[in-house]
């Protein structure tokens, strides 16, 4: 079944990007990974087969299969240096435009990409936008070397006074992703992922940091000043919100 929010939010975006300004002759996309962001993969296939210019950047193995097969041409991201677009989903939108990702697994690609970006536009649904990030489990993709005690040391750091249950609604729950067969959950770069449980995170930059002096900590879920706009569709309409 079509979920026609999504299918609207992506249209936008594809709006959005006839407009972009380019560093180049042709616009160089980064293209997202989830449920929302292949709506917005196939229609710039459907552009790409109606003659449309553009070099792409898939943050999935997932969404590169889907592009090639749809002939969007692709690139490494080292080869293009600065992207003109990142368009991808989110899990959790806050009013200042931070983000939760990760569902898919694809966090650190999904990161590593919208950081090479002159722009990220998101698209959603209306049921992602919240008052507060955290109510979304926080991906944490971590190095399979050392696991238990990389558990640990997040562990400390959820359970920390600054960030405890008082002021960020941390449970102390701390879950190793598993996929549908019950196997340890491999992202496209090899490790795995823990899932942090809050009911909110009211100090997202500083749990942000804390996180990444982790030694076996790869990336989180955050995407925290790095969405510049959103488009996030209902019943009635897709909104626009800007940086």
């Amino acid at each position: 079944m079509v979920n026609f929010a999504k299918l609207k939010a992506a249209q936008a975006a594809i709006e959005e990007i006839k407009n972009v300004q380019k560093t180049e002759a042709i616009i160089k996309i980064g293209l997202g990974t989830g449920s929302t962001a292949r709506f917005f993969v196939d229609l710039l296939g459907e552009m790409v087969a109606n003659g449309y210019e553009c070099i792409c950047v898939p943050t999935s193995i997932e969404t590169e299969k889907q592009a090639l097969a749809l002939g969007i041409k692709l690139a490494d991201i080292g080869d293009l240096g600065q992207l003109d677009v990142t368009v991808d989903g989110a899990d959790e939108i806050d009013p200042q435009l931070g983000l939760i990702k990760g569902g898919g697994g694809a966090l650190l690609r999904e990161k590593i990409v919208a950081s090479a970006s002159k722009r990220m536009i998101v698209i959603s649904d209306d049921s992602k936008m919240v008052e507060y990030l955290g109510a979304f489990p926080l991906p944490i993709e971590v190095n399979k070397f050392g696991l238990g005690a990389t558990k640990i040391l997040i562990e400390k750091i959820l359970g920390k006074d600054n960030l405890g249950k008082d002021n960020l609604g941390m449970d102390k729950k701390l879950e190793l992703r598993k996929d549908k067969n019950n196997q340890v959950f491999v992202t496209d770069g090899g490790h795995f992922i823990y899932d942090a449980f809050f009911s909110r995170i009211l100090d997202a930059n500083t749990l942000s940091r804390q996180l990444l002096d982790v030694a076996g900590v790869v990336q989180h879920g955050l995407f925290l000043d790095m969405c510049d706009t959103a488009f996030v569709a209902s019943d009635d309409g897709v909104k626009r919100y800007d940086k």
